[in-house]
């Protein structure tokens, strides 16, 4: 199930929203342009489909989310246990980055939560099969699909150069709760 978390950034024990509906979800991201939706295709293909079955699947909302902002490639990622070097990747996704480009990821299965750390907030969306979240350029964030990830996703850009993490040096990922087992 998707959830949106959010805490103030210095009360990491000290819940201020908790929402369980896409919906709400959505209302409460969209002031700070940041887009959560949910997608539904006629086949979701099996985790160790080819990329090019799991693209394929959702072709038609590729191509009205390429063509609304400018995107001009998807991929697929898959992060599990055979992952090379899963434990370091694990720990760069968990230190505070921005990107100079939006990051759009869309779940086919498994899940991962985006943390998101803005004016003075930390919202917590965890992401689930068939939620599409995008981080707009510029805002400091994290990710953690947990200690043992299952996840496929789509990866939506324009020119993967604005993917490389800034990393903001600041260890607040250290001093909130992992929203994903």
């Amino acid at each position: 199930m998707s959830r949106l978390t959010v805490y103030r950034d210095d009360t990491p024990d000290m819940i201020l929203l908790d929402v369980t509906t896409p919906g709400e979800i959505a209302e409460t991201l969209r002031p700070h342009n940041i887009r959560f939706d949910r997608w539904s295709a006629p086949v979701t293909p099996a985790p160790d489909a080819p990329a090019e079955e799991v693209l394929e699947a959702y072709r038609p909302y590729l191509d009205t989310l390429m063509g609304e902002t400018g995107a001009g490639s998807a991929d697929v990622v898959r992060i599990n246990a055979s992952t090379p070097n899963l434990p370091e990747l694990r720990k760069k996704f968990l230190s505070e980055h921005t990107h100079s480009e939006d990051e759009v990821r869309f779940f086919v299965h498994g899940q991962g939560a985006f943390v998101l750390h803005i004016r003075g907030r930390v919202y917590s969306v965890l992401c689930t099969q068939g939620d599409l979240i995008s981080v707009p350029a510029g805002i400091p964030h994290w990710f953690d699909a947990g200690p043992n990830p299952d996840v496929v996703a789509l990866r939506v850009f324009t020119d993967t150069t604005g993917w490389i993490a800034q990393y903001t040096g600041d260890d607040i990922a250290n001093r909130f709760p992992a929203e994903v087992l």
